[in-house]
């Protein structure tokens, strides 16, 4: 299985390896710095680099390669899931993934990463367990630790570990019960110029908190199940009662975990929430261009776009940009010649608009292609795929939950062309 794991930060230094079965040199990472080297961004590098006698696979996040090494024939998606389970476990324990976070808490890392695979087998990889297990660090337990020699190492086996439901501990209790979901999808669209989409789809994902006394049993039930294609569910859910019936049933685990996540590819049931409207232009004799872009909402179901940051990638004859925007704030860096605009909240009553004029290098020939305008944005309380949960209940508690559902959608890879 994995042998090694390195972990790289954006300036290709290698601030913390662990190994399992062997040794690994750490001269098997310069294939990967060679694959780094020939994508131009960082989420480009392959997630799967064969070596003359290893695979190297990796996900990058938070500004992190981490990089598992493995010897033989392995499913990739294997190793690529359990790497994305390391970074959120590290999220959960120290709050933020980040390298200095990480160095800062070099110990506990080693000891989670030591509990998450044995012999370089995934082992416990749920938080609840591995909180049993590894404690958390806190200041108060820092000291401790410091001044006794201690470690952060449970005395006692999980509890959850022994049961039928490993992922919950037993004996869990709280004087406020509640469960909250957060519906987020995310929408990667590439608009053409004339407005049409030529590709879009939808990743959802269903994250839950849930603070719940004893052991409670959930069901979730949507208005629309049908619109979920390719679904991925946490190990809690009873798979069976879901294809006969479409209900989510499940024993959730204490705190926060990602219930399920999804995929809505189909053309038709995809809703594009906001539109460009755009007038760039280069003419042949002359040195200046013509750049005007309009944004506005559609297909919002009257909710407010907010967070909207228009960027854009120049051509390289462009020397500078005078623009003016009617909202929010614009910066055109000549060096890298990138243009980021700021746009804020879209009011559908005065739609944003930037407008003003490029100045292109003498004598170089007109752009042979407009530049691509690229968009993020968020949209609270909506579900761009209209999925909808109709209601959540309780069994095999006494005791009344507070029960809340977040809706929310965002702009993932947004492009539309000019």
């Amino acid at each position: 299985m994995i042998h090694s794991l390195f972990l790289i930060n954006a300036s290709g230094d290698i601030f913390l390896e662990k190994h399992w079965k062997s040794v690994v040199s750490r001269s098997v990472c310069d294939y990967f710095f060679e694959a780094q080297e020939r994508a131009t961004e960082a989420e480009n590098v392959p997630p799967v680099i064969p070596t003359p006698h290893h695979y190297l696979l990796s996900v990058y996040r938070h500004k992190i390669f981490f990089v598992a090494v493995i010897q033989s024939e392995v499913p990739p998606l294997f190793v690529i899931e359990f790497l994305h389970r390391v970074v959120d476990t590290f999220q959960d324990y120290f709050g933020v993934c980040s390298e200095v976070m990480i160095k800062d808490n070099v110990v506990v890392v080693y000891e989670v990463l030591e509990e998450m695979l044995d012999n370089g087998f995934p082992l416990a990889t749920e938080s609840n367990i591995l909180k049993e297990l590894i404690k958390p660090p806190t200041i108060l337990r820092t000291v401790v630790n410091t001044i006794t020699g201690s470690t952060n190492v449970g005395d006692q086996l999980p509890t959850g570990q022994l049961s039928v439901v490993p992922w919950r501990r037993t004996g869990v209790k709280y004087t406020n019960n509640e469960a909250y979901f957060d519906v987020i999808e995310e929408i990667d669209a590439i608009i053409d110029k004339s407005g049409s989409t030529i590709t879009a789809e939808i990743q959802g994902v269903i994250d839950a908190c849930v603070k719940l006394t004893g052991m409670p049993d959930l069901t979730l039930s949507f208005m629309n199940p049908r619109l979920l294609d390719d679904v991925s569910f946490h190990p809690c859910v009873r798979f069976k009662r879901w294809e006969s019936e479409r209900i989510l049933s499940f024993i959730p685990p204490d705190g926060n975990f990602r219930l399920l996540s999804y995929h809505v590819s189909a053309q038709n049931l995809v809703a594009i929430p906001v539109y460009v409207k755009h007038n760039i232009s280069f003419r042949d004799s002359s040195s200046l261009g013509r750049f005007e872009i309009t944004v506005g909402p559609k297909q919002t179901m009257g909710k407010t776009v907010e967070g909207v940051m228009v960027t854009s990638q120049m051509p390289k004859g462009v020397l500078n940009m005078t623009l003016t925007p009617s909202q929010g704030t614009h910066i055109f860096d000549p060096v890298t010649k990138l243009l980021s605009w700021d746009v804020g909240k879209i009011n559908p009553q005065k739609l944003p608009s930037l407008k003003g004029s490029v100045s292109l290098q003498a004598g170089t020939s007109k752009p042979d292609e407009n530049p691509t305008i690229n968009l993020q944005f968020k949209i609270q309380q909506l579900a761009i795929s209209g999925l909808k949960v109709n209601r959540l209940d309780m069994y095999g508690e006494k005791y009344k939950p507070f029960k809340g559902i977040k809706y929310m959608t965002k702009a993932g890879k947004f492009q539309v062309r000019t």
